[in-house]
């Protein structure tokens, strides 16, 4: 295997320093970041950055090891100059790799672990964390507010670079006035950036008779306040139904004695034609 054009580095060294290279796996053999004295990789950059660091699979044994490297974590993208090799016995491999920060990734801590599988199905996970810089931005919005029934339906959506805890007042007014009015209070949800969270509020105690306008607005520390509407029309069906179980009779008996009038009018027209 061409190490050498793939930058994969073989370094023979003694028993001992090889034992101080880092904890050992089952099969005498294990992964750590490159220099030692490193329980796990750490980076910082900004959105799109590509940050550079080496992974050590050091084997201890006295037979060659075949391992393969993967990443698993958090949406970072981590490519390895190789993804499989061979480490002769009793020498250490050095393995570059790459971490590319998403370059819509948010301000805030990022983590993924770097995984080393051997071929008996051995692994050894090193911690791989990453800080993303930048500005902290936050900012809310309440959306696709609507009545169903006995509650209210609405989405928050956090289109800010910060996790926020939203607050929520709810307000409601009828044909005489407010028929609801509840206080902020803080949501037990915890929004990450970018989320979209559908929530709904109960109202038991709705108008049976009216049309309202709904109020959301929703809070939260560093964002601007946030407001959605919505209307509603409270009819109770039941009482309408017999209302109009009530006027149709009435209209078809009023439509009824026009049609006899109009055609008792005609028939006496009709005889006075005659007569003349």
């Amino acid at each position: 295997m061409p190490y050498a054009a793939a930058r994969v580095l073989l370094l023979t060294l003694s028993l001992p320093l090889l034992l101080a290279a880092g904890p050992a796996t089952a099969g005498g053999w294990s992964a750590a970041p490159s220099g030692g004295g490193r329980p796990s990789f750490y980076a910082e950059g900004i959105p799109g950055a590509s940050l550079r660091d080496t992974v050590w699979v050091t084997n201890r044994g006295t037979r060659p090891l075949t391992v393969r490297l993967r990443a698993t974590g958090d949406g970072l993208r981590v490519a390895f100059v190789e993804r499989a090799l061979a480490v002769p016995a009793r020498t250490r491999a050095e393995v570059p790799f790459t971490v590319t920060v998403p370059a819509d990734a948010p301000p805030g801590d990022r983590s993924a672990e770097v995984v080393v599988r051997d071929a008996g199905g051995r692994e050894s996970a090193v911690p791989l964390l990453i800080r993303v810089g930048g500005p902290a931005l936050a900012a809310l919005t309440v959306e696709h507010v609507t009545v169903r029934g006995d509650r209210i339906t609405y989405e928050l959506v956090n289109r800010g670079t910060t996790a926020l805890v939203p607050r929520l007042a709810v307000h409601a007014d009828g044909v005489l006035g407010a028929v609801l009015d509840r206080a902020p209070r803080t949501l037990p949800v915890r929004l990450a950036p970018g989320r979209r969270l559908e929530l709904d509020e109960p109202w038991p105690d709705r108008p049976a008779l009216d049309a309202v306008t709904v109020r959301l607005t929703v809070t939260a520390p560093g964002a601007a306040r946030a407001t959605g509407r919505a209307s509603a029309r409270f009819v109770p069906w039941g009482a309408a139904a017999g209302t109009a179980a009530g006027v149709l009779p009435a209209a078809v008996a009023a439509v009824a004695v026009r049609r006899h009038r109009r055609r008792t009018a005609t028939v006496r027209a009709g005889t006075r034609g005659a007569r003349t």
